[in-house]
């Protein structure tokens, strides 16, 4: 199969892909996010028998918290997200005691609902959600800029391998932007949300992405040295083929592992998971059908393609006499 001839489809794809995600990014909100970007509480709630959606929303309007987001996750359990919920103050001289605002929440709850069998509440202030954004943006780009001199390191042997890890660190870059493009498109559709288990996930990804285009690069340098091809688009397209089974074994029963715990697992790890599984897809796309193509295309000096064949086209389409 020639993998490499169809390079220029496989970019159009993915800046499709890229465009679509980027779109949703620009129209507000961008993302669906957490409590650990925006600063917040989250409140896990399981009565003691069915409450309805709507009466939990009626109390906790009631109680001042009409931004609140409700969310059933069972029968009886609704996972809530509010503003930061104040927390309280002990008696002091003439002042009475305060109550927090979570406490104050349940013991409405518990009277004019249900009873309440448990209740877990997490709370993130508005700075540490502003450390967080910050230090998982610094997180990839460290991680970045050290896979691309690793991988520099690593194939040195090679001729021109810096190349290698350029191309590496574009197929990174492509795997994050959509991953976080459908994230925005699920956000807006399917109110799936951006929270801390989504950056371990991101971080996860990356690493799958990078350890996919190694093996292919590997390979690269394996049937170079051997001269199995006289030039690197056929090296290129050799080393695809030989790879290519390895990398859609590893690849789905990774996706199945995963397609069981989507299924069977709780809804605090859905987020992260349904990530791994976008960022497993995309990191084995992009390892055969963007790292190894953009290596083919640099060596062509296909960069400036359109614009160069355009004005070949005009070049011959003009008169010799002129």
């Amino acid at each position: 199969m020639d993998f490499v001839s169809k390079r220029w489809w496989y970019f159009g794809f993915s800046a499709l892909v890229i465009l679509a995600g980027i779109v949703s990014m620009l129209i507000p909100p961008a993302f669906r996010v957490g409590i650990e970007f925006t600063g917040g509480s989250a409140l896990s709630i399981t009565f003691d028998q069915p409450v309805s959606q709507s009466s939990l929303r009626d109390v906790l309007t009631a109680l001042g918290h009409p931004e609140a987001v409700i969310q059933r996750t069972g029968e009886r359990s609704f996972l809530v997200r509010t503003a930061f919920l104040k927390e309280g103050r002990p008696a002091q001289g003439d002042q009475p005691a305060v109550p927090s605002e979570s406490e104050t929440i349940r013991q409405a709850l518990a009277e004019r609902l249900a009873p309440i069998t448990a209740m877990e509440i997490a709370s993130v202030s508005p700075i540490v959600a502003g450390e967080t954004v910050q230090r998982a943006i610094i997180a990839v780009a460290v991680a970045a800029v050290v896979i691309l001199f690793y991988i520099w390191f690593a194939f040195r042997r090679v001729q021109k391998a810096w190349r290698m890890g350029v191309a590496a660190v574009i197929a990174l870059i492509h795997d994050v932007l959509v991953t976080l493009g459908l994230f925005s498109l699920l956000g807006k559709f399917f109110n799936v949300e951006v929270n801390a288990m989504f950056i371990t996930a991101a971080l996860t990804v990356v690493g799958y992405s990078v350890h996919d285009t190694i093996v292919v690069f590997d390979r690269i340098r394996e049937n170079a040295s051997k001269g199995v091809a006289r030039d690197l688009e056929g090296v290129v397209n050799f080393s695809i083929a030989e790879t290519l089974g390895r990398s859609l074994n590893t690849s789905l029963t990774t996706l199945l592992a995963l397609l069981a715990l989507l299924l069977l697992g709780g809804p605090t790890i859905r987020s992260f998971l349904l990530a791994m599984a976008i960022g497993i897809i995309t990191g084995t796309y992009s390892s055969i059908f963007t790292a190894a193509q953009i290596l083919v295309a640099w060596e062509r000096g296909e960069w400036r393609g359109p614009f160069r064949a355009r004005r070949g086209v005009a070049v011959a389409a003009k008169p010799s006499g002129a």
